[in-house]
């Protein structure tokens, strides 16, 4: 991936997905130890990608965490990321969330990430794409080394939550 025919791509980050709620959620009686635990709450999901081919579901999430007995399409539909995100934000269940999106969430304490040891799901992959002939000018230079830093501090946040 990341080849544009005549032109020049820098790799920026992945992009995964991983459950995410409110931390009052996550301490609830009883509380959430295993992934499937997750039969007992509402999962939140995310339709707005549901037309692009292989992104990542709940189904695919708790399949690779191995989590069985948990009806992966049950739970609250939401056609936005953002406010997939909010519904979490306020305790209506579990969703699975796109780190990009989550970042901010994740570190002020807004949610929480639910079983970190199991990993995300790669759902993109971002590049910054320009013609090659415009490396050398000042202002392409400048911006594609601030996307660089920006999209280094977004994948060290997300390997702390």
């Amino acid at each position: 991936m990341g080849a544009w025919p005549g032109l020049a791509a820098d790799k920026l980050m992945d992009e995964e997905m991983y459950p995410v709620c409110a931390p009052a959620l996550l301490h609830q009686d009883p509380p959430l130890r295993a992934p499937g635990d997750l039969g007992r709450v509402a999962l939140i999901h995310d339709l707005s990608m549901d037309g692009h081919t292989g992104f990542p579901t709940w189904e695919t999430w708790l399949q690779q965490a191995g989590a069985t007995g948990v009806a992966a399409s049950r739970g609250l539909k939401i056609n936005n990321s953002a406010a997939v995100l909010q519904a979490a934000i306020e305790g209506r269940g579990v969703a699975l969330a796109r780190s990009v999106m989550a970042r901010d969430d994740l570190a002020t304490g807004r949610v929480v990430r639910l079983f970190p040891e199991i990993g995300g799901i790669r759902a993109l992959t971002y590049y910054a794409v320009y013609r090659p002939g415009s490396a050398s000018q000042p202002r392409l230079a400048a911006f594609r080394d601030w996307l660089m830093e920006e999209a280094a501090q977004q994948r060290a946040d997300v390997k702390r939550s």
